[in-house]
């Protein structure tokens, strides 16, 4: 990947409301086609470093932790039974977690002390046995349906889950501007961890990938967990239906939860809630593993083997379920999603990053704060506090304590339009209208991609000379009294044309 002077440089990043005539996202499983700081410890060692040198690292991390995994070895020896026995029985399992994993994603992730903070990359794939035998989905490269990224804090017993649309759209280098769950299917989780680390600007110590098969062993070896339904769901395509309320749900019902976007058409944007939801059945995983014994914890693990990829063994992963028992599950896991702005360009559906938003949220999750300065709005639900989720609301309260809030004054309500065919130009154009105060309230395409010079158009006579300083903000433009001819919301129409490149 290209190096860029800050972390947060280069986004496409736009902070508009969706228009209500835009159509919905499509129903296909990968979003493929749908469409300041410090130098990070992964710059550090990770990026550069040879093999040799992170398995340096590697041993010296061992002998720090050699006290924790070493009790734990022999809680689950004593458990499993004679040495030689949970020595095969372990290596087994360790077999399967870490199938798949090679130098390259060795080489990207971050060494951390066995008792700071890290942060562990978690990867929904849209693969399951089902799958692979259908005839619908044979020879299909499965692709990260959904993106997680956790901090977890031994020390203050807290975890934060930060949701990663599937469909941001990020730089990536030679591969230029992508999806960023197209970069599991580019190169493979090493790629992943590369991109996801640049995006959010931090380390990545630990990877894990799980199937839809394996979501729903985890539930069930834990005896089902408890999870508040947030509302009523009934989607074949998610496998089922849930009543809303406070139950216990089995691995089944977990996945219909985790899978359903069409249950919320009538509320907005499907992704966000399934993403919450996938986050709530998270923290309820959690809970319920946190009070169990290292033998139902290495039972959990064993039971998801075949289903997981990851870096870690099954001490090390019970290690740290030890070291996080005690913890309040329900004032000590945060949960949020990177705040971004749904756009519809070129007949696919895209996210676009609220920088400015992303940028102050990661620099409280990296301090141990919540993502949001209201708590209740990253509390384990999901995220969801009164039943609906609001994008700018996540931006606006991400932004509350950083001076940067932005103005959302009808009057200063702005609709951009890509009028000359580059992809990305129109969210660009709303990242600067954004943050020099005005309210973008749409994106999207003209009718045309044939302009040849940027157009902005006021409503009112009153308003020219506000155009103007529109103008002044992109660096271009001409503009005009609606003369009836354009329809938009808001008070100002920008039709971006070949004299602006972002």
């Amino acid at each position: 990947m290209a190096r860029r002077s800050s972390k947060f440089d280069n986004f496409p990043t736009a902070e508009p409301r969706r228009h209500s005539t835009t159509p919905r996202r499509g129903d296909d499983a990968s979003g493929l086609d749908r469409g300041a700081g410090r130098q990070t410890a992964a710059q550090q060692y990770s990026r550069r470093a040879t093999q040799d040198a992170y398995t340096q690292q590697r041993a010296k991390k061992s002998r720090r932790k050699k006290v924790v995994v070493g009790v734990v070895a022999v809680i689950l020896a004593l458990v499993v039974g004679a040495g030689a026995a949970a020595a095969v029985f372990l290596g087994g399992i360790n077999s399967k977690l870490q199938q798949g994993v090679d130098d390259n994603l060795l080489n990207q992730l971050t060494v951390t002390e066995s008792s700071e903070p890290f942060y562990v990359l978690l990867m929904g794939v849209d693969g399951s046995s089902e799958r692979e035998n259908s005839e619908q989905y044979a020879g299909d490269t499965f692709r990260s349906d959904s993106i997680i990224l956790a901090r977890i804090d031994p020390q203050q017993k807290q975890v934060t889950l930060v949701s990663i649309m599937r469909d941001t759209y990020v730089d990536m280098g030679e591969n230029g501007y992508q999806k960023i769950n197209a970069a599991h299917a580019i190169g493979g989780p090493a790629y992943a961890v590369e991109v996801v680390s640049e995006y959010a600007g931090v380390p990545i110590s630990h990877y894990a990938e799980i199937n839809f098969d394996g979501f729903k062993e985890a539930v069930d070896s834990l005896g089902g967990i408890e999870v508040n339904v947030p509302r009523d769901i009934d989607d074949p395509q998610a496998g089922g239906s849930l009543e809303a309320g406070e139950q216990t749900l089995n691995g089944d019902q977990a996945l219909i939860l985790c899978r359903s976007r069409h249950s919320y058409d009538d509320q907005g944007d499907g992704d966000t809630y399934r993403a919450a939801n996938q986050r709530l059945v998270i923290g309820a995983i959690a809970k319920k593993l946190l009070a169990s014994d290292p033998a139902t914890m290495a039972s959990v693990v064993n039971s998801m083997a075949d289903y997981i990829t990851t870096d870690m063994s099954v001490d090390e992963i019970v290690s740290i379920a030890l070291q996080m028992q005690g913890m309040d599950t329900d004032s000590g896991i945060y949960s949020c999603m990177n705040p971004t702005v749904s756009a519809y360009e070129n007949g696919v559906w895209i996210e676009y990053t609220n920088v400015e938003a992303w940028k102050a949220m990661m620099t409280r999750v990296d301090q141990g704060l919540s993502p949001t300065v209201n708590e209740e709005d990253s509390a384990n639900r999901g995220g969801v506090t009164d039943g609906t989720l609001d994008k700018e609301y996540i931006a606006q309260s991400a932004l509350a304590d950083s001076g940067n809030t932005g103005s959302l004054a009808s009057e200063n309500a702005v609709a951009v339009r890509n009028g000359n065919g580059v992809s990305g130009v129109a969210a660009t154009a709303s990242s600067v209208l954004t943050n020099s105060g005005y309210d973008v309230t749409e994106t999207g395409d003209a009718d045309n991609y044939d302009y040849a010079s940027t157009l902005i158009v006021y409503n009112d006579s009153s308003m020219e000379s506000e155009a103007r300083s529109i103008g002044e903000a992109l660096g271009v433009g001409t503009t005009m009294l609606n003369d009836g001819s354009y329809t938009f919301d808001g008070n100002f129409l920008v039709i971006l044309g070949a004299d602006y490149t972002g």
